[in-house]
């Protein structure tokens, strides 16, 4: 049985959703009675659709799940998690501007776990640099956003790299 990670972090901004919080989207935010979230100008925001899958694998799994974004709309990133209904799987969240180096700091400090023991999920290459460094297993997330294959190609790494294959 492959090796899992005792926890996952995900980006927000363009890893779970298609845009900036902070400059694409108006909040604040809320829910139509037919369940669709819109922003204050009345545009439909979503997710990447197989991100609630993905948050409820890890979830069932047993694996803990944190959000690690830079975003200066801590408010609108917090109220898009709790209309999506992702709130609850979220263990720990470092949500404001800074250095996701700060961030990750911070949830390792917080959750005790090691930093070998942490997959990354963000869109941007600096990120993914900046955290390979710490010894995360870090993973670069395309144009489609946070896939079921993205989250399967970043569990395949991290249990590769824990068995010292890569």
């Amino acid at each position: 049985m492959p090796q899992k990670p005792k926890l996952v972090v995900f980006d927000l901004d363009f890893t779970l959703w298609p845009f900036w919080v902070d400059t694409h989207v108006t909040p604040p935010f809320r829910m139509k009675s037919d369940g669709t979230v819109i922003d204050t100008a009345g545009a439909h925001i979503t997710l990447y659709r197989d991100v609630p899958e993905i948050m409820a694998q890890l979830h069932g799994e047993g694996i803990r799940i944190a959000a690690a974004s830079r975003t200066g709309e801590v408010a609108g990133a917090n109220q898009l998690l709790d209309l999506f209904h992702l709130q609850h799987y979220f263990s720990i969240k470092e949500i404001y501007p800074g250095c996701k180096v700060t961030h990750f700091e911070r949830i390792q400090k917080k959750s005790g776990i090691p930093y070998s023991e942490m997959v990354f999920f963000d869109d941007e290459t600096r990120n993914i640099r900046d955290i390979s460094k710490l010894g995360v297993t870090c993973v670069h997330v395309g144009r489609d956003g946070m896939t079921s294959k993205t989250l399967e190609d970043g569990l395949e790494s991290f249990a590769l790299r824990a068995r010292g294959v890569q």
